[in-house]
């Protein structure tokens, strides 16, 4: 295998060498293995060590509460900065920034926004919101370029909506183009990321090479179609990018919110989308550990450099990484503490929402993939030191298992040692207080759940004429469903994916179906 080819692999049948392609195999069951082999680990403890496993089991709840209580500063701290960054006036901090010249206020001119919105039979409403965005955001619009990449798959009725949409938007923007992404590409997974990879070309080719505009002048933000911008995004993000002292070398992660629709949709996918938005907050704070995520933006030279991923569900974290291995470990994430707002599941009907969100965590938890690509990835960069290898692997390692497990030990830990210990271990003031005890830290840790509720309040946008304002009291409420969702739309849905992949069972992109009332 060449020395860079290992950055195209996305499951174990892609290596050519038998003894590579089981090592790749072994670490793909890793995931599974460990997040299994805790929940079984603990269920034959309880029964066979029951006094060693109850001391274990508080240490386990103490050990979380501190984590809460880490998290939930990291969450505040984040909160805040992003009050600031939205209350900043972004176009007058870019015109301080002196360009080589040394002239004030011209280094953000020369700086455009390339835009790919990937679609697949979404409704037009949705993408011409997320267009008006653009168009009322304060960046100049002769400094941006959109691209909306349609699937052929998606049939006529895609076409015919595209053409309607350039006609009304091709004015309105430096450029605007409507790309058809073919179907069946050979080595290609059907989804977003080889829309955007493929749109990426096209564009290239019909446009930036065209106009000859220097890729250090580029930034290419790859967004979900119902990415909806606030008024002064492009600004921030230009300022970030002008100020990074190697812009080259870093992806830019904005904070997702899931405003679109947050009024409309369900208790609990508020409870998860919203659970999501802090946990970006808390990942911005910690941006040693941060990838990218959903919508973001990347250099033209590292997007067309890399090459943007069209063969793995997860692109999103994957360009990050590839990026990553490409430049030897040269890569980071640039934290960016303004907002963009996406839509919560919502579908028609209780059962069909929970579904799709079901179906949409197991998506996301999908990333779990990138374990295994970064095990084989380390043995075959020799130049990325091992404190970071280390690192790396232990973040991921550790947010993958958690996801998976945390919310059902927690939920059962406190009884199974007395539930599975036997008469003698009942006897003991141990398996008296044990239950007791448990139970009153995670009492206290529900502090963290109190600061979520109350941020979430904070983060809402105004509420609808036609609702009521009691509306924002169930918003608060909401969160009395959090340890719920933690396991239903958090533990099994990352289960579900570690097992897939440790039995070779790989995932295809599913399309999150989009409803607005």
């Amino acid at each position: 295998m060449d020395k860079k080819d290992y950055l195209d692999i996305s499951k174990a049948s892609d290596i050519q060498s038998l003894k590579e392609r089981r090592l790749y195999r072994f670490f793909e069951t890793l995931p599974g293995l460990i997040s299994l082999g805790t929940l079984l680990g603990v269920l034959v403890l309880s029964w066979l060590f029951p006094i060693q496993i109850s001391i274990f089991i508080i240490s386990f709840c103490f050990y979380y509460l501190f984590r809460i209580i880490y998290f939930s500063m990291h969450q505040v701290l984040g909160y805040l900065k992003v009050k600031k960054h939205l209350s900043m006036d972004w176009m007058k901090e870019l015109k301080t920034i002196k360009n080589h010249s040394g002239r004030s206020g011209q280094a953000w001119k020369n700086i455009y926004h390339f835009i790919i919105l990937p679609t697949y039979k979404e409704d037009p409403k949705i993408i011409k919101e997320s267009l008006e965005s653009l168009v009322n955001s304060d960046y100049p619009k002769e400094k941006l370029i959109v691209v909306l990449g349609i699937e052929e798959r998606a049939g006529a009725k895609a076409k015919e909506m595209a053409n309607l949409i350039e006609k009304k938007y091709a004015n309105k923007f430096f450029k605007f183009l409507v790309t058809l992404h073919p179907d069946n590409i050979k080595n290609e997974i059907a989804g977003k990321g080889s829309n955007v990879a493929y749109a990426g070309k096209i564009a290239r080719e019909k446009i930036i090479d065209v106009l000859k505009i220097p890729y250090e002048n580029i930034l290419i933000s790859s967004f979900d179609v119902d990415t909806k911008v606030y008024p002064q995004y492009f600004s921030c993000l230009t300022w970030y990018y002008l100020t990074e002292k190697n812009p080259q070398r870093a992806s830019y992660q904005p904070i997702p919110v899931y405003n679109n629709n947050i009024w409309s949709a369900s208790a609990f996918t508020r409870v998860v989308s919203t659970s999501n938005t802090f946990w970006q907050m808390i990942q911005q704070e910690r941006s040693e550990k941060l990838t990218t995520y959903s919508s973001h933006a990347i250099p033209a030279k590292v997007f067309f450099e890399v090459g943007y991923p069209a063969n793995v569900v997860s692109d999103d974290s994957r360009i990050f990484w590839r990026a990553y291995f490409y430049y030897d470990g040269d890569y980071r994430v640039v934290p960016i503490y303004y907002l963009v707002s996406m839509d919560a599941v919502m579908a028609d009907g209780f059962w069909k929402t929970a579904i799709n969100q079901y179906k949409q965590q197991k998506r996301w938890a999908w990333g779990c993939n990138e374990i295994p690509y970064m095990f084989y990835g380390f043995l075959k960069n020799n130049k990325i030191s091992l404190s970071h290898k280390i690192s790396h692997l232990y973040t991921i390692i550790d947010g993958f298992w958690s996801w998976a497990t945390a919310a059902l030990l927690l939920f059962a830990l406190g009884w199974l040692p007395i539930f599975l210990g036997g008469q003698s271990f009942n006897l003991t003031v141990l398996s008296f207080n044990l239950p007791i005890l448990t139970s009153r830290i995670m009492t206290i840790s529900l502090f963290g759940m109190m600061i979520s509720a109350i941020l979430s309040t904070m983060l809402l946008p105004h509420l609808p004429k036609n609702m009521s304002q009691l509306k924002k009291i169930s918003i608060f409420l909401q969160w009395i469903f959090l340890p719920v969702t933690l396991i239903v739309f958090g533990a099994f849905p990352a289960l579900d994916a570690q097992i897939r992949l440790m039995l070779g069972k790989y995932m295809g992109f599913l399309v999150t179906e989009k409803i607005r009332k």
